[in-house]
């Protein structure tokens, strides 16, 4: 077991590469995984059922402790980047599918990938989670009501049908990996070692299915949505971090929540379009590149806060 936590911790850490690396294979061979998009809303179910597992009381501790600082985390997640996006697809006046696509990455709730990346950056890990948790149980009543008042000007939503689909998706699988653990309690420890590992092949595949279905939407729109994300998600890591510093939060805080605001659930974001959206592919293509670069600029920001921590210590 040591052996394959091992192989699943150095996966973790090369997230990013792994996303490039299929993403690539399914723009050149779209044919091979344009399969697997019949199966994104198990997959993402299958890593909310993992995020179950792998949470505790102690999760929902951290509430308690840091009360502040939780609610900070999730207002500043549910208000900062759907608001980014709307202005966003405003600024750039971006086709009505692709807008619909970066407004609904935006209303998601935050990845639970940020936890790693907070931890690499030597930030607040428990209070991640916590905010992880907190906005993931939020995200069945409020991504439905946000995306709803930001994208029903350019198309109309039926906002109780994706409360529906995030309550079997998300809501539903992670109660159910709650229930587990707390049934078989210890007995799953070795099992939720490789959850991670489940949960990364899951969203590779998922961002793979996306891109490989909507090859010439990405060959005719792919840098503008690129540049798009680029913007979303760095501006996202700027203002939680500044978020949470006007509140005079510590700097292992601040590291936090701003990673947690400026990475998203994309994968619930592909779901959702693949789901409700199924007649204009490109509308999930904003979630999937979202996926790719917040791994991306998530390692580089964790990297340099580790570093500067380092030498703060020395």
């Amino acid at each position: 077991m040591s052996i394959l936590f091992k192989f699943t911790q150095f996966v973790q850490k090369t997230f990013a590469l792994w996303v490039i690396l299929f993403s690539g294979l399914a723009l050149y061979s779209p044919e091979n995984f344009v399969w697997l998009k019949t199966y994104i809303t198990w997959m993402l179910g299958i890593i909310m059922f993992g995020m179950g597992m792998t949470m505790t009381l102690g999760d929902f501790k951290s509430v308690l402790q840091s009360p502040k600082a939780v609610t900070i985390g999730v207002f500043a997640q549910f208000i900062v980047m759907p608001a980014l996006a709307y202005l966003l697809c405003k600024l750039f006046n971006l086709p009505t599918e692709i807008a619909i696509g970066v407004i609904l990455v935006g209303c998601c709730p935050g990845g639970t990938a940020s936890n790693v990346i907070t931890y690499m950056a030597k930030g607040n890990t428990a209070l991640s989670v916590a905010c992880t948790s907190v906005s993931t149980i939020l995200a069945p009543i409020l991504t439905p009501a946000i995306f709803y008042v930001l994208a029903s000007q350019w198309i109309d939503i039926n906002a109780m049908s994706m409360l529906k689909s995030i309550l079997q998706v998300v809501l539903f699988p992670i109660v159910l990996g709650l229930l587990v653990r707390a049934i078989l309690k210890n007995k799953v420890d070795h099992y939720i070692q490789v959850m991670p590992l489940i949960s990364v092949v899951a969203i590779v595949a998922i961002v793979a299915a996306i891109i490989a279905g909507s090859k010439a939407q990405i060959l005719e729109s792919g840098l503008m949505i690129l540049g798009v994300v680029i913007l979303h998600n760095g501006l996202g890591l700027l203002l939680g971090f500044w978020a949470a510093r006007i509140f005079k939060l510590p700097y292992t805080d601040c590291k936090a929540i701003s990673i947690e605001v400026g990475m998203q659930n994309s994968g619930l974001g592909v779901a959702l379009a693949a789901v409700h959206f199924a007649l204009s592919p490109i509308t999930a293509v904003p979630s999937a590149i979202f996926s790719l670069w917040h791994n991306i600029s998530g390692s580089a920001l964790a990297t340099y806060w580790a570093a500067k921590s380092d030498k703060i210590e020395k």
